[in-house]
């Protein structure tokens, strides 16, 4: 027969609210020739002081654990029997926690209309202390049963996706379940249907250059998403971009469904980051705004540096005004020769007149630097 256990200790592997008290006796086997006086013992390798021991028995001695913390491991905390000669006797894991709460804040989305990936927040408080689980179910509104998802942790640790086998037209049920050994709480019930919540990835194939010669715009342009080709759908965009020295980023929210933009009012000479982003909506009709895509990686570009600012002088207040009037005066003496009507007048004229004005600098500089 298998040789007898040296000892036991009530109550084996016990799980306990934070704050709780516990009595725990380790009763030796008569098989082994040991008192309580010969016995110590330890928590998480910590031997226990011998005040809060009693012997109930010649062959037992207990301990008296009270106001307990948290397990500081999700396996339990380890509760050990020693003999004199630090051997060890008997174990037990101690579970001290929170029972789990309501999952909250459940959002999820879809990147082809075939796939479900689903996140939530573990609830107000988070942390129990014990290892808990979380199950993602979801289920057809008006019929079907109950289906589990299985990939988690795909899009963080509180996140599950669907891979397929999922039906569109139809709103579906989606829930999440989290337990532990204290208990089980289930979030609200979140109703939506694929076709609302499509979202993709960054616009691919994004690219930054200069306009000509203006020194103060920069020509931004993307492809569309492919995930999407082949569905009917509407898409907007947004640009953001900043200066290479700065963190903030300034937004370009009427973009629409257009793939190019150019970014105008610029600082001459300088380095800018530009990220885009699309947005999939009206989806097969879908009344809902859609999810913004992630931003894309920043690309970079440089504006062309100002010649007229080489100099590294300003000009006083009256200088500027003669300035202004003569650059007016040769614009609208330019546009005589180059625009017909009214009805020509639009921001590719001025951009050509910009051109124009600066290789004309570019030119009287090179004529005064000769000798």
């Amino acid at each position: 027969s298998p040789a007898a256990d040296p000892a036991v200790i009530s109550p084996q592997d016990p799980t306990l609210l934070i704050g709780s008290s516990l009595v725990a006796t380790c009763t030796l086997s008569p098989d082994f020739h040991l008192k309580a006086e010969d016995l110590y013992w330890t928590l998480n390798g910590r031997r226990l002081p011998a005040a809060l021991y009693t012997a109930p028995s010649p062959t037992a001695l207990s301990v008296a654990l009270t106001h307990l913390n948290g397990s500081k491991q999700q396996s339990g905390d380890n509760l050990v029997c020693h003999s004199r000669d630090g051997g060890i006797l008997a174990g037990s894991c101690l579970y001290v926690g929170l029972p789990p709460e309501k999952p909250v804040n459940i959002t999820c989305w879809s990147k082809n209309m075939k796939d479900l990936t689903c996140k939530w927040a573990p609830g107000t408080e988070g942390e129990t202390f014990l290892h808990t689980n979380y199950t993602l179910k979801y289920k057809l509104r008006w019929y079907g049963r109950d289906n589990t998802c299985q990939e988690y942790h795909t899009a963080g640790p509180y996140s599950c996706h669907i891979p397929k086998d999922l039906a569109l037209f139809t709103p579906y049920e989606i829930w999440v379940e989290a337990s532990n050994r204290l208990g089980v709480a289930v979030s609200d019930v979140v109703m939506l249907d694929i076709l609302d919540v499509v979202t993709t990835d960054p616009p691919p194939d994004v690219h930054v250059s200069r306009v000509g010669d203006l020194e103060d715009q920069l020509s931004v342009r993307w492809s569309s998403p492919p995930a999407l080709k082949d569905f009917l759908f509407q898409a907007k965009y947004q640009i953001q971009y900043r200066v290479e020295d700065s963190s903030e980023w300034k937004v370009v929210d009427d973009v629409g469904n257009q793939t190019s933009c150019r970014l105008a009012g610029l600082r001459p000479g300088t380095v800018y980051f530009v990220q885009v982003r699309c947005n999939p909506f009206g989806i097969y009709g879908s009344k809902k705004a859609g999810i913004w895509s992630d931003w894309s990686n920043p690309t970079a570009a440089s504006t062309p540096r100002s010649e007229r600012a080489a100099g590294g002088c300003d000009p006083k207040g009256g200088e500027q005004n003669t300035t202004l009037r003569r650059e007016l005066k040769q614009f609208f003496g330019w546009v005589k020769k180059h625009a017909y009507g009214c009805s020509n007048l639009g921001i590719k004229l001025y951009d050509q007149w910009r051109v124009w004005l600066q290789k004309s600098h570019k030119a009287r500089n090179q004529v005064g630097k000769e000798p």
